[in-house]
């Protein structure tokens, strides 16, 4: 592809971040697999711009982060982040390859194309005018691995920045928002339990624990704290679900209509909001849930109960609107306010790891997300451009303060 100039035409520009999302459509970076191939296929091109490249790999080198930074070194800057993974695209529903793009009727279509590559499509498609301004501020692409199972990458890119000997003092998050602001975001506690019962006929059945019968006691007491969330609160009415939210996911167990289950094993999580303690709330319902039903199960056969695991954990995102770094970028942000979302981002991580505030703004919506036929409408990949563009003006034009 022909690196574009400082003087390309803005529609140039917009039809590039199209070729782009392309490109990194084309590489299959579902989290079960690499995305090595997706970070050096950036990486190289950035580097070939000027910028200054570290790459951050997990402990198998199949994943890895991307930070690229453009601009001076001694003075706070500007993140523009986002993930490289996409969900899997198994379903029969696609009328496309997922991982060949396609343009129909003005939308881009192809895993990924709005969660999250186009946002990674839109900031390489200015990379070449970041690169010929002379900024006042830094500029950081950060993109990252395995944001869809937990956010996995982004903890590594947040320490590295906080460590740098001046870190950022603000982060976009590139989600789709349909090009709103959005100032907030739920955490989320991942887990799974794994209860041990005793196994047997199943005409004998009060001889047994029922690894079942007290797994489901044991959702119960989850629904229960999901149900005071709802009535109780804490409450932010700026999200569209206003508190926070506890279920049971997912579950498994037995092996025949006439077998006493010993073993059961089911998921839930908890989404957070900022103004509440989740580990707290956590640790206070797993002590409820071992007193209430791993005690009585253990008191009556020796070596039965319930085990906790973590799967993962992100925290929420606070609101940056109060920082220093959104003031300073306060008038460049999208009028149109999409308030607080439900759904995850690393967002949260920067702020909690890095102490780098952060808001959501970026192309398409969430809607179309993690679905067959995901798209993008090439106008928001138009709007995205504009608005990255807007940003390199003015870090062009003032002196930092």
């Amino acid at each position: 592809m022909t690196l574009q100039s400082e003087t390309t035409p803005a529609p140039d520009r917009q039809a590039s971040a199209a070729q782009h999302l392309s490109d990194l459509i084309g590489f299959d970076t579902v989290s079960r697999n690499g995305n090595r191939a997706l970070i050096d296929h950036m990486a190289d091109y950035l580097r070939a711009l000027g910028a200054r490249i570290t790459i951050l790999p997990d402990e198998t080198g199949t994943k890895a982060n991307l930070v690229a930074a453009f601009g001076p070194e001694d003075v706070a800057g500007l993140v523009w982040s986002g993930h490289t993974d996409v969900v899997p695209a198994d379903e029969p529903e696609w009328q496309s390859d997922p991982f060949t793009a396609e343009v129909r009727d003005g939308k881009l279509y192809g895993r990924g194309a709005c969660d999250m590559k186009g946002f990674a499509a839109c900031a390489m498609a200015v990379a070449p005018e970041l690169a010929a301004a002379q900024l006042t501020r830094p500029v950081y692409f950060c993109f990252s691995y395995d944001e869809e199972v937990g956010c996995l990458g982004a903890p590594a890119i947040a320490k590295h920045l906080a460590s740098l000997p001046v870190p950022p003092e603000f982060a976009i998050i590139g989600e789709p928002s349909m090009m709103e602001l959005v100032t907030g975001q739920k955490g989320k506690i991942a887990m799974r339990a794994h209860v041990t019962g005793t196994s047997g006929h199943s005409s004998f059945v009060p001889e047994h624990v029922n690894a079942i019968e007290y797994a489901a006691q044991a959702i119960a007491r989850i629904s229960e704290r999901g149900k005071r969330y709802e009535t109780e609160g804490p409450f932010d009415a700026d999200f569209t679900v206003p508190h926070a939210t506890m279920l049971a996911t997912m579950v498994e167990g037995g092996v025949a209509t006439n077998v006493t289950p010993d073993s059961c094993s089911f998921t839930f999580e908890l989404r957070s909001i900022a103004d509440m303690d989740p580990e707290a709330d956590m640790a206070e319902l797993l002590a409820q849930i071992e007193a209430e039903v791993g005690a009585p199960m253990a008191e009556k056969t020796p070596g039965t109960g319930i085990r906790f695991e973590r799967i993962f954990a992100y925290p929420a995102m606070g609101e940056a609107r109060n920082s220093a770094g959104y003031a300073r970028y306060a008038r460049l942000m999208p009028e149109a306010w999409g308030g607080k979302v439900s759904y995850g981002s690393e967002g949260g991580v920067f702020e909690q790891v890095g102490g780098i505030p952060s808001v959501i703004v970026g192309p398409g919506s969430i809607e179309q997300a993690h679905k067959p036929n995901e798209f993008v409408d090439l106008a928001q990949l138009d709007l995205c451009v504009d608005f990255l563009r807007g940003i390199i003006a003015e870090l062009s034009q003032k002196a930092a303060a």
